[in-house]
């Protein structure tokens, strides 16, 4: 068995979400050592803090949302890095919560709130009627401005005819925070990743009003990010890391082996809340591996990017959207699995707004649009 000493160090940030799975299952199942790496993982708070310790070189490699790579890029709102996501590490897993002061006025409406469109509707009649009575507007929590939490809520809002820069306050906050800043009334509800929802939910402090997965089956939430210099300077270390987390994310997707995964990602150093509600949110819709869920699709990186532009991020432009997929690199896992690259398998997709995606064609997708910056 190999010693700790005889190991290529790989340091790994991480935020406590359920979908830090992959990596922290690659060090605690043994799949890292397996290919001779000693990957070292460090809980942060706040994504702002994984981009500051990635860009100076502190960490060698991130848990990352799916923005977080092609922000940075593009030198987006910060300094400017070439960043890379060669793979994914999770789809799915986030929602919408609200308080429950806010979930008895939406269900005054008389609308269905199990359907998201409809729970929209019923959230732009809230809206109205404050501002009409001269009322403070909602407040919703995201966690990062280049996170899905921020461009699913907005673009579940703006499907009813909100104007998520006008007729709503839109906060950053870091998830282990969400459930502590709804229960003191600072927001009305959030969009965050699991556990948080589960857990504002269990402790009687919010209601899931809806499942992003509801109108974006198998949206993208977090990659692997690294700095681009680092893959180049360490491309030995980055296939082993890449093939390890491959398995780690088979074994993570295998259901007779949740009860371990939620009792592994419940630990103090992980994500310190009860194991209970960490198998709750692996029963949901989140997804590490199965059906190319590990694959970093263009296309997707190019919804992203095309949200940028929508909400007045970064202007659009043909260099950009190809900048952008220059980012996600699934020929590097390609290349340490030894499969073909491939393409992206078709997915059903629910366009709330009745606005397709076309990758082809941002500028298109764009201006057709009604709510935007």
């Amino acid at each position: 068995m190999s010693t700790t000493q005889n190991l290529v160090p790989v340091r790994a940030g991480f935020i406590p979400l359920v979908d830090c799975a992959v990596l922290v299952v690659a060090r605690e199942q043994g799949f890292a050592a397996q290919h001779g790496l000693d990957l070292q993982l460090f809980k942060e708070v706040s994504w702002a803090n994984i981009r500051d310790r990635v860009n100076v070189g502190q960490f060698d490699v991130a848990h990352m949302l799916a923005g977080m790579p092609i922000a940075a890029s593009l030198g987006v709102g910060h300094i400017k890095v070439a960043t890379i996501a060669p793979m994914a590490l999770s789809v799915g897993g986030n929602a919408i919560t609200v308080s429950h002061g806010l979930f008895d006025e939406l269900n005054a409406t008389g609308l269905d709130l199990s359907e998201p469109l409809s729970a929209a509707k019923a959230l732009r009649q809230v809206v109205d009627r404050r501002r009409g009575e001269n009322r403070e507007p909602l407040s919703f929590g995201q966690v990062f401005p280049f996170s899905c939490h921020n461009y699913q809520l907005r673009y579940w809002m703006a499907a009813a005819g909100i104007d998520p820069e006008r007729d709503v306050r839109l906060v950053v906050i870091p998830p282990p925070y969400m459930v502590k800043s709804l229960e003191a009334g600072q927001v009305d509800g959030f969009c965050v990743g699991e556990p948080w929802n589960t857990l504002a939910a269990e402790q009687g402090v919010g209601v899931i009003l809806t499942h992003t997965a509801a109108f974006w089956p198998f949206g993208p939430e977090k990659v692997l990010g690294l700095q681009q210099n680092w893959a180049e300077q360490n491309s030995e270390p980055l296939t082993a890391l890449l093939q390890a987390l491959d398995q780690a994310g088979q074994w993570a997707d295998d259901p007779t082996h949740r009860l371990e995964l939620a009792t592994l990602l419940a630990r103090p150093e992980y994500l310190d809340v009860p194991q209970s509600v960490v198998l709750t949110a692996l029963n949901g819709d989140l997804s590490f591996h199965d059906n190319g869920a590990a694959r970093a699709d263009c296309e997707h990186a190019l919804w992203l990017y095309a949200q940028m532009v929508r909400w007045g991020q970064t202007p659009l432009s043909r260099d950009a959207e190809q900048a952008v997929c220059r980012t996600y690199r699934p020929d590097l896992l390609a290349e340490a699995l030894g499969i073909a690259a491939g393409e992206q398998s078709e997915r059903d997709t629910v366009f709330l707004d009745g606005v397709p995606f076309d990758a082809t064609n941002v500028p298109g997708y764009i201006a057709a649009l009604k709510v935007k910056s």
